[in-house]
């Protein structure tokens, strides 16, 4: 399987995949932020093909052509991620999630069995995560967001709507002026106009086809997440940049501190962005070490 394709899973609905790299690569799955689709971060592409890797990426229920999963959970993503990975013919894999992506890239360390090691990039904590000030330095955006998500869908819905409304026919260099406020100092430095092109991309074929996405994935973030962090036993590293203006690093530090034998990363100045990009080879290089394939 490579290139574009459309998935048949077993309850029937329809999941948006893209397979790129070398045949018989072990796979590494990317999954995306919010909004977000299957489209590739080149930058990350060309780092995981130069490792002889395979990248696997969907788009989540609701985004791009995936079928809407109303109700899902965070963990729902295992359940998926399994019935890709039987088609491609894998029965390993590395996960890699960034953003939006990481609390599902952290559901795959407890309960996918193909995991060999997890890397959760800039990611959330839960919503009800003990001794966290969850809202504490993010935007003021996000805040409202989540805060209706947290009140239910009928509240979070327009938020969103008004969203795709401002991004829906967004360009790399709009997406990049936009970001301003929200990039940490010196980040934008670092970010290219092909990596901001990818990640306008990627929002717009995430809200391509509505808002279902990206709503489904507020209501799962501010419920229970479906499993306990306890459960994770294979080779997690949790990453974080502590100029994260989006994400604050507290929720790395809350995390690292709850996954049984994580390893963790909190490199001083990067952003929620420049993280990705700034420390891709390095990051790709201890996952590819801690899942035993260095």
């Amino acid at each position: 399987m490579s290139g574009l394709d459309h998935v048949g899973l077993p309850d029937g609905r329809r999941v948006d995949v893209r397979v790129s790299g070398p045949a018989g690569g072990l796979p590494l799955v990317f999954i995306h932020g919010s909004p977000g689709s299957r489209d590739p971060i080149r930058v990350w592409e060309r780092a995981a093909h130069a490792r002889g890797l395979r990248l696997v990426s969907m788009s989540r229920p609701g985004y791009g052509d995936s079928d809407r999963h109303p109700g899902r959970a965070v963990v729902d993503v295992v359940a998926d991620t399994a019935a890709v990975l039987e088609l491609v013919g894998a029965p390993r894999c590395l996960v890699v999630g960034w953003s939006a992506g990481a609390p599902h890239a952290l559901a795959c360390a407890a309960r996918l069995d193909a995991a060999a090691a997890v890397l959760s990039l800039a990611g959330f904590a839960p919503y009800d995560a003990d001794g966290l000030d969850w809202f504490d330095g993010m935007p003021d955006d996000s805040v409202v967001e989540f805060a209706a998500a947290a009140r239910g869908e009928d509240e979070v819905r327009p938020v969103v709507a008004h969203w795709r409304e401002e991004v829906l026919e967004v360009t790399g260099a709009e997406f990049a002026a936009g970001l301003e406020p929200v990039l940490a100092e010196g980040e934008q430095a670092v970010l290219t106009e092909e990596f901001f092109d990818d990640v306008a991309l990627t929002v717009r074929e995430g809200f391509r086809n509505g808002v279902d996405g990206c709503v489904d994935d507020d209501l799962a973030f501010v419920r229970p997440w479906g499993f306990d962090l306890a459960e994770i036993s294979v080779p997690t590293v949790i990453a974080h940049g502590t100029a994260d203006l989006l994400v604050p690093s507290a929720h790395g530090r809350w995390l690292a501190s709850r996954i049984p034998g994580a390893s963790s990363r909190f490199d001083n100045g990067d952003g929620h962005f420049s993280l990705a990009v700034r420390r891709l080879d390095l990051m790709l290089d201890e996952l590819l070490e801690a899942a035993g394939d260095r």
